[in-house]
């Protein structure tokens, strides 16, 4: 006998989600899980201990699904908030790498301009001038100098720099060539 029920309890559980469904009226989500069987739903079937169970563990099962489809619309909208605000992060970030980058080329191309403005004030002046100033400047930058005047004037600037100058520039110059290939 109580198999024979189970199919009937069912149906009185499924009849009314569909008709709510076919309407369409939006009961459908709040027949899935209700607190607490309608007294006319176990009428009838309140001495059977199997159809009570029954209904009491479909009704905990709703209330089971209910409660862990909410926890997923608010992860859901937890995670649309932090790809949001990761996206405007991003945004941001790109933003200031632009930024820096074009700092670094002005920058780049001020000094670029400053060293030539230099090398150019070194071809002008006279060899022992420029031998006494490249002394007194550190290595590595007066290397740089000497190999962007004109070969000449570098070649007469280092013949008037101290010879132990002169091989300090040269292993700076080679260096540097070395690094450039």
């Amino acid at each position: 006998m109580p198999r024979a029920l189970l199919p009937l309890l069912g149906l009185v559980f499924a009849l009314p989600l569909g008709v709510a469904l076919v309407q369409g009226s939006g009961q459908a989500a709040s027949m899935l899980a209700f607190a607490s069987p309608p007294p006319e739903l176990l009428e009838g079937c309140g001495d059977v201990p199997e159809a009570v169970a029954l209904a009491e563990e479909l009704r905990d099962r709703g209330l089971r699904i209910e409660r862990y489809l909410e926890a997923i619309d608010s992860r859901k909208q937890e995670l649309a908030a932090a790809e949001a605000s990761l996206r405007s992060r991003l945004v941001e970030l790109k933003a200031m790498k632009a930024s820096v980058q074009l700092r670094q080329t002005d920058h780049s191309t001020q000094v670029q301009s400053d060293v030539d403005r230099l090398v150019a004030v070194f071809d002008k002046m006279k060899p022992a001038e420029a031998a006494a100033v490249l002394t007194n400047l550190p290595a590595d930058f007066a290397a740089e100098i000497v190999m962007r005047v004109q070969p000449e004037t570098g070649a007469r600037i280092m013949a008037a720099v101290d010879p132990n100058q002169a091989a300090i520039l040269t292993t700076h110059m080679g260096a540097r060539s070395v690094r450039e290939r």
